[in-house]
């Protein structure tokens, strides 16, 4: 049929048409954004239970020759709430301990928004094996939770909490300090007590939630941070990066390995959610790092 007699048409007439090609067009726009956010949305919830395993090799200043090649699993942001199941980290200890890691250090932020959580999160972490040991420090979270009732479960279970303090493991004569400080956020560090009677030829572990604290870190026997607390930025552009990161330094400390002047930072982007259960371009991760 030829345009033309629409074109002739009164102006009412041609606003009709065209208004119903634009609710037409218009429909047809909704229904496909819906359907790409539904989709988007399936597998942002997807990936937010899709865990992969990050190995890598780090070397860390001073290491005793006993402790070269030993592994270090790193475990972080776990927010076990409404969004992430007891089922879920169950499956997380499981695949770490078939890792077979020398020692395990968990960075903090175990549960998310209910104190109710935290005794059922530590009764499953307390299955986590390593003959090194587990070691424990707290994030911004567990003082929001229940800082209390946090130390309480995880000593039950046989974790070392290293608030503010650290301890010497052994291995054919030589030693390592693994230590911790409290978060940035809610607590107060105190880097001489964890670091103790740690000599400036000797090698140290930091655990600390909040890799910002690095920046305030001048002394050398500190020799790697393990941190999290960022989640790797959660929700992840491509070719732009993290909309959000609780940072004061914005990408910086996203996730991976980051060097300072004296120190560096390995990042874990987590095992949990916050706010919703997402993550996009962002799997949550198992760290194990093989220190050299």
């Amino acid at each position: 049929m030829s345009i033309e007699p629409m074109e002739k048409s009164t102006t009412d007439k041609s606003v009709t048409v065209t208004k119903g090609h634009n609710q037409i067009n218009r429909r047809k726009f909704l229904l496909r954004g819906a359907a790409t956010l539904l989709a988007g949305s399936s597998y942002a919830y997807f990936e937010s239970g899709w865990a992969r395993i990050r190995q890598q090799a780090v070397s860390v200043p001073n290491l005793p020759d006993a402790f070269k090649g030993k592994t270090v699993a790193l475990l972080t942001d776990i927010h076990h709430g409404r969004f992430i199941s007891l089922n879920y980290i169950e499956r997380i200890v499981g695949i770490t301990n078939g890792l077979k890691p020398d020692a395990i250090l968990l960075a903090g932020d175990y549960v998310h928004r209910h104190h109710k959580y935290i005794e059922p999160c530590f009764d499953v972490l307390g299955n986590l094996r390593a003959p090194l040991g587990v070691f424990g420090v707290m994030g911004n979270h567990d003082h929001w939770e229940g800082l209390k009732a946090s130390k309480i479960a995880m000593k039950k279970n046989g974790i070392e909490e290293l608030t503010n303090s650290g301890v010497w493991i052994e291995e054919s004569g030589q030693r390592l300090r693994i230590a911790g400080v409290d978060d940035l956020w809610e607590g107060k560090q105190q880097l001489p007590s964890a670091l103790k009677d740690t000599q400036q030829d000797e090698s140290v572990i930091l655990l600390c939630h909040n890799p910002d604290y690095v920046e305030q870190i001048t002394d050398h026997r500190v020799g790697l941070v393990l941190s999290g607390h960022t989640h790797g930025g959660q929700i992840v552009v491509p070719l732009y990066g993290a909309p959000r990161v609780p940072s004061r330094y914005g990408q910086k400390y996203l996730h991976g390995l980051v060097k300072t002047e004296y120190t560096k930072v390995f990042v874990s982007r987590g095992i949990g959610t916050v706010m919703l259960p997402f993550r996009f371009y962002c799997r949550p991760e198992i760290v194990l790092l093989t220190v050299t």
